[in-house]
Order: C-alpha cells, then sequence, then structure tokens
C-alpha cells in the first residue's frame, strides 16, 4: 500500500477534491460533478496553521485542486452553499473553515438553515486542543461539570452528521460517512466535522487509495409495489384531487414528468415556496402557491380537494395553512417523498417512500387512462382566471409618490427575463412573491423559507451566482431584500465587488420590519417595536415619526457597487424599471435602491397562520385579535391525513 506523509488538513482537503457527485439526469444523461468544488474560510488561530495552510500549500502546487474563496461572516459562507446547492439540485456545495469559538458559532445559523431547507452544506469549525495541553486557550468555552465540552457541539442538534476527529486515524470513517449524508437526499443537510486545532496540524501516514477520485451515485429509489399500489388506488377514487409539489420535485429533477402526469390528467397543482418553478406560472394546471401566503386559487381548491398528492414537501405550517387549507373532511393525503420521516407527515395513510421522478414516471404510465371530470377542468380554470387578473391589478403602477410592494414586484417581473433568478428569505418578501411572482423557468424561483433567515438574500444570491456560473449559465441572478433584512448581513456585497460576480439586488426601503409590523397589527401588538425610528426619550419607545437618517444606497456605494438610486415619485415604478434593465446590460453587480410604501398589501389569498394571542389583555387591539384568532382556529385539524 502506497502512503503519503500529510498533515490531517491536507490530508482532508485533498480528499474532498477528489469527489464526485453521479446522477442521471431527466434525459437520460449522466452527471458527473464535484460535490466539493470549493471552500471558503475566514482564518484565525485555530485553522491558520491547519486547513489554512492546506489551503496555502495547494494554491502553490496546484490551484486547481481545492479553489478557495474569501468571505466576509462565517454565516454567510453557509448561505453561499445553500445558494449554489439549489442551483445544482442538491449535487454539490462549498465547504466552509471557521476558526475556534465565535467564528465556528457563527457557522450554527447556517447549520440549522441548511439542515431545515434539506440543503447539502459542508462545515469545518475548528475546535479547542485535543490533549489539552493548552488549556484553557483563547476563545474556548469552559463547563464545569463537562470538561470535554466545547461549543461545537452546539452543531449536534443542527446538523445531519456531526463528528470530531480527536484522533489523525478517525480522519478516514469521519470523513467517508460525511459524505454519505452530504449526497443522500433523505438525509442531507448540515454536515459537520469539528477539527480541532492541534489535530489538524498533525502528520498522518495516509492511504493513497484514500485520496483517489471516489464517486458517489444519487439515490433514486422507485417506490414499493404495495405503497404504489395504495396511492393508484386512493387517485382513482378522488374526484377532486390536487397535488402540492415541494423542492423534493426540483432536486429530482422530476419538472417535466410532473408536466407530463397533470397534463394527461388535468390534476391541479399547488405549491409550497421550495417547489416555486416546477411549473411555468401560465401553465393550465398551475395554480401557485398554497398555504398561508398563498393564491386565492390553490387556497380554495385546497379547501375541497377530496385527495392531495404530496410530492416532495416536508408539509410546514405554511403550506398547510397551520392545519386550516384543507377542509374536506374526508381528505385522504398520499405523501409521496425520499425521506420516510417527511412521507408519514400528519398522518397521511398513503405514504410513498421513493423518488419524485421515479414515482411520477409510474403514476403516469399507470394512470394514463385518468382524467378530471370536466366541470372539475373548468373550476380550476376559472379559479386561475380571476386570480390572475388580481395579480396584474396588484401590479399596475397607482402613482403614488411612495410605491407598494406589489407594484415594485410587478416591476422586477417585466424587467426581468424568463430565466432570471430571484432569490429571498425573510419579511414581507416571501409571502408577496409566492403570491404575486410568476416563475417561468424552475431554478427561476429560490425563496429560502424553510428557515426564513433574515440575511440569506445577498449571500444565498451569491451562492446561486456561483452555480450558475459553475454551469455554464449566464442568467441573472436579481436579489429582492427588505432594510431589515440588508442590515442583519450585507457584507457580501464586498465579496461580489472583489470577484466580480454578478448580482443585481434590489433594496426595497420601507425604514422598519415591514412583515413583522403587519403580523403585529393581526395579533394586537399595533406594530410596537417594527419601525426604524429615533428613540422617544418620554414614550420610551421608537413608535415617533422621525425616521432615522439611514443611507443605505451610500452604505452599498462605500463597499464599491454600482449604484441606482430610484427617487419617490410618480415615476418610481418606470424608473424602477429602468434601473432594473441598467442592471441586466452592465457585467457589474448592482445596488438599486427603493422606497415603498409598506402599508400597500398583495391580495388576500385566504390562508392562516397560526400566531396565538394572549388569552388576557388590556388593549383593545389584543382582545379584537384574540376573538378573531379564536375564530380562525375552529378550523384547525388534529391531524390532515
Amino acid at each position: 500500500m502506497t502512503i503519503r506523509r500529510m498533515t490531517v488538513s491536507q490530508a482532508l482537503v485533498e480528499f474532498l477534491a477528489n469527489q464526485w457527485t453521479l446522477d442521471c439526469a431527466a434525459d437520460g444523461t449522466e452527471i458527473r460533478e464535484r460535490t466539493v468544488p470549493g471552500m471558503f474560510g475566514i482564518f484565525g488561530h485555530g485553522n491558520v496553521a491547519g486547513v489554512g495552510q492546506a489551503l496555502k500549500q495547494f494554491n502553490v502546487e496546484n490551484p486547481d485542486l481545492m479553489p478557495y474563496y474569501q468571505a466576509r461572516n462565517e454565516q454567510a459562507m453557509v448561505h453561499q452553499s445553500v445558494g449554489y446547492a439549489r442551483m445544482h439540485r442538491r449535487r454539490g456545495t462549498y465547504a466552509s473553515a471557521a476558526s475556534v469559538g465565535p467564528g465556528a458559532t457563527n457557522l450554527l445559523t447556517g447549520a440549522a438553515l441548511a439542515t431545515t431547507n434539506r440543503l447539502p452544506a459542508l462545515l469545518l469549525p475548528s475546535d479547542t486542543f485535543a490533549t489539552r495541553v493548552a488549556d484553557p486557550v483563547l476563545q474556548q468555552l469552559e463547563q464545569p461539570h463537562d470538561i470535554g465540552l466545547t461549543v461545537n457541539d452546539a452543531f449536534r442538534p443542527v446538523s445531519r452528521f456531526f463528528d470530531r476527529v480527536q484522533r489523525p486515524e478517525q480522519l478516514f470513517s469521519i470523513a467517508l460517512a460525511a459524505m454519505r449524508v452530504l449526497t443522500d437526499p433523505a438525509e442531507t443537510g448540515a454536515v459537520t466535522i469539528a477539527l480541532p486545532e492541534d489535530v489538524q496540524a498533525e502528520a498522518m501516514d495516509v492511504p493513497v487509495e484514500f485520496l483517489q477520485p471516489r464517486e458517489w451515485r444519487i439515490r433514486r429509489p422507485r417506490p414499493e409495489r404495495d405503497a404504489l399500489a395504495a396511492a393508484l388506488e386512493t387517485i382513482r377514487g378522488a374526484k377532486r384531487p390536487l397535488i402540492v409539489a415541494g423542492g423534493g420535485v426540483l432536486y429530482s429533477e422530476a419538472e417535466q414528468q410532473l408536466r407530463k402526469f397533470v397534463e394527461a390528467t388535468g390534476i391541479p397543482v399547488g405549491t409550497s415556496q421550495a417547489g416555486g418553478g416546477v411549473l411555468d406560472w401560465a401553465h393550465p394546471q398551475y395554480t401557485g402557491g398554497v398555504g398561508a401566503t398563498g393564491t386565492l386559487a390553490a387556497n380554495r381548491l385546497a379547501a375541497e380537494a377530496d385527495v392531495i398528492i404530496g410530492i416532495g414537501t416536508r408539509y410546514s405550517d405554511f403550506t398547510t395553512a397551520s392545519r386550516t387549507v384543507f377542509q374536506n373532511p374526508d381528505v385522504k393525503f398520499v405523501n409521496i417523498n425520499v425521506a420516510a420521516f417527511d412521507a408519514y407527515k400528519h398522518g397521511s395513510p398513503v405514504p410513498v417512500i421513493a423518488d419524485a421522478r421515479e414515482t411520477l414516471i409510474e403514476l403516469h404510465e399507470q394512470l394514463s387512462d385518468l382524467r378530471i371530470e370536466a366541470e372539475y377542468a373548468e373550476r380550476i380554470s376559472a379559479e386561475n382566471a380571476e386570480w390572475d387578473a388580481m395579480v396584474d391589478q396588484a401590479f399596475a403602477p397607482s402613482g403614488f409618490e411612495l410605491p407598494g410592494q406589489p407594484e415594485i414586484i410587478g416591476a422586477v417581473q417585466q424587467a426581468s427575463a424568463p430565466g432570471d433568478v430571484v432569490v429571498q428569505a425573510a419579511g414581507s418578501l416571501p409571502g408577496d412573491l409566492q403570491k404575486l411572482w410568476r416563475v417561468r423557468d424552475p431554478l427561476g424561483y429560490h425563496v429560502e423559507y424553510a428557515y426564513s433567515c433574515m440575511g440569506y438574500e445577498i449571500a444565498g444570491g451569491l451562492g446561486a451566482k456561483r452555480g450558475l456560473d459553475a454551469a455554464g449559465d449566464d442568467r441573472d441572478v436579481i436579489v429582492m431584500i427588505g432594510d431589515g433584512s440588508y442590515l442583519m448581513l450585507n457584507t457580501e456585497l464586498v465579496t461580489a465587488v472583489a470577484e466580480g460576480i454578478k448580482i443585481i439586488v434590489v433594496l426595497i426601503q420601507n425604514h422598519g420590519y415591514a412583515s413583522i409590523g403587519h403580523l403585529s397589527e393581526t395579533v394586537g401588538s399595533e406594530r410596537f417595536g417594527t419601525w426604524y425610528r429615533t428613540y422617544d426619550t418620554e414614550a420610551k419607545n421608537f413608535q415617533g415619526e422621525q425616521v432615522l437618517p439611514v443611507d443605505l444606497a451610500m452604505n452599498a456605494r462605500s463597499y464599491g457597487m454600482d449604484v441606482i438610486e430610484v427617487e419617490p415619485g410618480a415615476s418610481a415604478i418606470d424608473d424602477l424599471g429602468a434601473a432594473i434593465a441598467t442592471a441586466k446590460a452592465s457585467d457589474r453587480p448592482t445596488f438599486i435602491h427603493i422606497n415603498s410604501d409598506p402599508l400597500i398589501y398583495s391580495p388576500d389569498g385566504a390562508g392562516w397562520w397560526d400566531v396565538p394571542v394572549p388569552q388576557v389583555a388590556t388593549l383593545e387591539a389584543t382582545q379584537r385579535a384574540r376573538a378573531e384568532y379564536e375564530e380562525q382556529a375552529t378550523y384547525q385539524k388534529p391531524l390532515l391525513g
């Protein structure tokens, strides 16, 4: 056996550089791409002499082996990895290396986001000395009841895989196990390998076999015979079936099979946030988003559906409208998911644990003679037509000095190309986009709404653009973000400038937390704490009229971004469209700033979200909200299936 003398970090970096994902595309061609095409890193005393040295050494000897990229925040490194993974349908992701202590824990939010979204990300947080020869080190957490506990143990509940390389010899089994989880569609999420800073620099004998190219084939399990038979029987017995399509349809590259199936049967489709793009918005069977922020068309059909066919969805409370959207007392659920955990959600009596694409192929073959009744088909068409007219009206420029968010979305939509990718995550934009954005491409809609992380947008958009560039795809990425999310994490604009990564950022300035402000009103808290205002020393709150003198356009300009400011006025929407056109024509990252009126809302989609209201309160607004809450809660079901 041939042996090479290397440090643990050198061996890990070279191992990762030689991992490949294999998958079969929808057209039958085989896809082979690097599982970890690059690594982000912010260096400190925990990793500068370990992973940092390894990356430097390979950069000198073989720059293409493991490309290194800078970041300005450890959390943002993981967000970039997730955005990349989304564009590559979970076939690839980046690794993120961080130093001991705060560098490591800064990764935690990103880890939770990746795991919640079922998207792969590899985290390499440094850890304190395994030998404890230097103890305690700078930035080490000490717990008297458990000396072996470190801050990296906080990754255990937010990771799909966690292990710590306490001895060099452990690297082999840990690295291979990590790759298995990273490339398993049923298990993927944050994969964390904690690296004690002394072990990173230790030398070891590495078998050359460990460093050779290794392939990991994406599993595409077909449905079991009995489970498929039960699903077929349930679907055949349906009078008003409805498909709820989630992200699993896209990650399986099953949109073509979905389209063929619904065109043959006429069954309508509603989507979760992650499922946006499975059908073109104008497709006759597409009814839009379903649930709390869904369309009126999808929610009306969902309320009466007698069979729900969930495909690749995790059934979050937004998708189910907190278990209120499916009101047919006899409704049955067929849940198709590669993960058993999701297939059995909400007491489904017909779980099908299988790949979305493989299952849709089987359903299409077995149900080729099935067609919904003409009356139901007419109902679908009528509901879609009514909702489309409402969206057209919402998009129409108002001529107000401060436009509303719906018309801003309409202007961006009109100025964008069919293949452009819109990226969003938090605030009021996800709900408005799910209702209003007319998706025209399978990868054209990326709203991170499993974790809905404020600050994801810019970093996630960078990751998405990296993913597209890696695939030779030059479409534009348009990041839409509110000022609240922008202030949470905006420094990756520097990364865009440093690497010349072209993203278009549309910042909607509404001087506060628009989404929570609206929610605050519905629960009787009267927008308390949601405005960005100067502090009122007498009232002891931030509810006054004096807007903060914050200039976010100047902030973006200071990072080196090209900046276009849309001035308030009757022509703001036309000016926004022109700004988007200018940004698309440029080859540089561009920041567009527009002011909006946060009190102009999107059309109501008749969805509800369970946010408990105090049972006892002296505020009249809260008392009214409680009465409304109790009324809505009567529609909730303890189980869906």
